[in-house]
């Protein structure tokens, strides 16, 4: 099963203008994904999520890439000029065997404290179906998940153990959302955070 995955994941094309590619396979068992994920090792190159049986497999596009990395950068700065603590944990994988669910955010925070699963996740969208990926958060307990789609925010926070779509973000309550998209879609990123450091500080 893995070596067959493997020999999918070779054909995904890597030139930077490709959109996403997807692979997306049922009848997974849980050691197939782990093993899989031993074979991948620190490969950034895929994004991997697992939900029951079913295994999808992420290949970002150039722009994807690019968002992910204007909001973090520029949430990160935000964090910075409020003195707000926060923990970084990139594409780091979270699994839970118990719950059946693995996902590989494209970016994550724990947000005051140290925690082992973040309380924010962040999701940039090029294309849509393959795994249900609040259905993962939700099994995993991740308190907040935003995805990026559209140049604009969708918020989605986990009360009573499922999620509500908000229109403000309940771990960052001052954070204006609407201003914050403008900033990301700023093409050149050092303009883009230095205008935002400014912004922030002049609140």
């Amino acid at each position: 099963m893995v070596s067959m995955i493997l020999n999918n994941l070779s054909q995904f094309p890597l030139e930077a203008s490709d959109p996403e590619e997807r692979f997306i396979t049922s009848g997974v068992s849980w050691e197939a994904y782990e093993s899989l994920l031993a074979s991948l090792g620190d490969r950034s190159s895929f994004r991997v999520s697992y939900l029951l049986d079913t295994l999808e497999i992420m290949s970002p596009s150039r722009n994807h890439e690019l968002d992910k990395e204007n909001i973090g950068r520029l949430l990160e700065a935000y964090l910075e000029e409020n003195r707000i603590r926060f923990w970084g944990l990139g594409s780091t994988t979270f699994r839970n065997r118990d719950k059946q669910a693995g996902k590989e955010p494209d970016e994550c925070y724990c947000i005051a404290t140290d925690k082992d699963i973040p309380d924010l996740a962040i999701e940039v969208v090029y294309t849509s179906g393959g795994v249900n990926t609040l259905e993962i958060y939700q099994r995993l307990g991740v308190k907040e998940v935003w995805f990026w789609q559209d140049n604009q925010f969708r918020i989605y926070y986990l009360q009573d153990n499922n999620y509500q779509q908000i229109s403000q973000s309940q771990l960052l309550p001052n954070l204006d959302l609407a201003l914050f998209a403008q900033y990301v879609t700023i093409n050149d990123p050092l303009e883009a955070i230095l205008e935002w450091r400014k912004q922030v500080r002049s609140n």
